[in-house]
């Protein structure tokens, strides 16, 4: 079988737990994705069953939607709501004036740390499984391209946006370094991803609607 969709993934369960309900209902190992999204966000997973899964790398390549909501006042650990969370004391709420001209600061071509609680390598080894054991991988900053960032609603302590992406850019990065700029300190509350290349949300399906189409029409 070769086969690519999206699957819309709800928050709660990781990306590689949606692949193994997946495997369950159609009784197909060879399946894959094009692109992590954390536990705490939910949205396209880009899926790939049999000989589908060779075609997903360019997929992965492919620009992203988000919608992004921001929390100010603190930090986290993780960059986003599962961390320890440290108060920042606030003196002055930025006016929306502010926020507009740091977020814009950031549409294009920029260089962006990747959270410590990462999948990037460090000496071979993921940088989350250091942080899990007390350590402080020392993550380098690298190139990514954020293609357009549109504010949607700005209410503090949050912040929802609207960002468009090039590969490897992580949101929570993105949340935690407008935070940081606008001195108030920031973290990603939550996320949706609502499109991988030309694979949207209104086209995704929910597991349970791949369970009812595909389930006993599977091909092998």
């Amino acid at each position: 079988m070769k086969k690519i969709l999206a699957v819309y993934k709800p928050k709660g369960p990781t990306s590689n737990g949606v692949l193994e309900e997946l495997r369950r209902i159609t009784d197909i190992g060879k399946i894959g994705h094009a692109g992590t999204l954390d536990p705490l966000a939910k949205g396209v997973l880009v899926v790939g069953i049999g000989a589908g899964t060779k075609l997903l790398g360019n997929i992965v390549a492919k620009e992203k939607e988000y919608i992004a909501k921001i929390k100010f006042g603190a930090t986290s650990e993780t960059d986003d709501e599962e961390g320890k969370k440290t108060k920042i004391k606030v003196i002055k709420k930025p006016a929306l004036k502010e926020v507009r001209k740091i977020v814009y600061n950031f549409k294009g071509e920029i260089m962006q740390k990747p959270p410590v609680y990462s999948a990037v390598k460090v000496s071979g080894k993921e940088a989350y499984k250091l942080a899990r054991k007390g350590e402080a991988p020392v993550l380098q900053p690298r190139k990514i391209e954020i293609k357009n960032i549109r504010i949607i609603k700005y209410r503090w302590p949050y912040l929802w946006l609207k960002v468009i992406t090039g590969p490897g850019v992580y949101i929570r990065a993105l949340a935690r370094d407008i935070g940081e700029e606008l001195k108030v300190g920031g973290y990603l509350a939550d996320l949706e991803r609502t499109r991988v290349g030309k694979f949207s949300k209104v086209k995704a399906l929910t597991i349970r609607q791949f369970k009812e189409k595909y389930g006993e029409n599977i091909v092998h």
